[in-house]
């Protein structure tokens, strides 16, 4: 399958995996093979040239494959339990058992939230508001915003009107980028504004395509902001009430250091979903496999003791 004969749209539902996605199949190659083989695929095969002592050595080991997985679950449910009773209690103990313990294991995801200051509150709670506008492409403080982008983006270039092919060169995927929004919402759009005014040359160089050997199927630029943006919010929390992840809780702390932190990681996290891109010599539908481990790599460094602001980040050298 080649990808001239794929086209298939990317939207912010992608960051979690096929949901939201819309295929064109009319330009498929037929598929005759399962891209991954299961063990119940070849319970139909010939038992020509097996001996009874071959399938009895398959049956005992199918047997230990299930008593080793019933066995890691046990561990894993048991391990959770302690890290909740440890970790999470605040007690004695759990303040001399290392941090990492419980990220490297996939425990204490959910903690509790500290005391915030009156400071972070308030800074959190402007935040929130703005995750909560969606994008509206009959407000004109909207459209405004989408002009400035592409002022932002080509100063050279004169300014199309919000419904033109010409949008298609940012990375948008029709001619009228008010139908990518979706749940990415109005600060997907802040986010691509903040990143082209306070650090234009890696935004154009994010833009232009211009660092490393490129795939000959890129990502849509404008399109993969929303998603990071998307990203961000899930990772930290931000729709709930308050925090209770690891991510969101450390991101508090910068929170409180940098009005602009939100922001400030969307930077990041692009830049550095864009050196994975590199790293892994991906392609157009490899994207949603680079912003999974983009996330996973932000949550590692988020969690660093010594990073009290974005700029501690050791990504954030990227934007230097």
């Amino acid at each position: 399958m080649t990808s001239r004969t794929l086209r298939r749209r990317l939207h912010h539902g992608d960051v979690d995996g096929r949901q939201n996605e819309h295929l064109d199949e009319s330009g498929f190659d037929s598929l005759n093979e399962p891209l991954l083989a299961r063990d119940d695929d070849y319970s139909d095969m010939p038992s020509e040239g097996r001996t009874l002592e071959d399938i009895w050595d398959e049956e005992r080991r199918k047997e230990h494959l299930r008593w080793t997985f019933l066995f890691s679950q046990l561990i894993a449910q048991w391990a959770q339990w302690l890290a909740s009773i440890v970790i999470g209690s605040g007690s004695l103990i759990g303040r001399f058992l290392p941090f990492p313990f419980a990220t490297q294991y996939g425990l204490g995801r959910k903690l509790l939230l500290p005391p915030l200051s009156p400071l972070q509150e308030e800074r959190l709670g402007s935040l929130r508001q703005r995750v909560e506008v969606p994008f509206d492409g009959s407000r004109v403080e909207h459209q405004d915003a989408l002009k400035q982008l592409w002022r932002l983006a080509y100063p050279d270039r004169e300014l199309p009107s919000l419904k033109s092919e010409l949008w298609k060169d940012m990375g948008w995927q029709g001619a009228d980028p008010s139908t990518d929004f979706r749940g990415g919402g109005f600060i997907s759009l802040e986010n691509l504004i903040f990143f082209a005014k306070q650090y234009p040359v890696p935004f154009q160089a994010l833009l232009h395509k211009r660092n490393g050997t490129r795939a000959e199927w890129e990502y849509p630029f404008a399109v993969a902001g929303i998603n990071i943006s998307f990203m961000l919010v899930q990772m930290l929390d931000l729709q709930s009430g308050k925090p209770s992840t690891e991510a969101g809780i450390r991101f508090l702390e910068l929170l409180k250091e940098d009005e602009k932190a939100f922001d400030n990681l969307f930077c990041v996290a692009f830049q550095m979903m864009d050196a994975q891109w590199l790293a892994k010599r991906a392609s157009y539908m490899e994207f949603n496999d680079v912003l999974k481990s983009t996330r996973t790599q932000l949550e590692r460094e988020l969690a660093l003791e010594d990073v009290s602001n974005v700029t501690d980040l050791p990504a954030y050298n990227f934007l230097r």
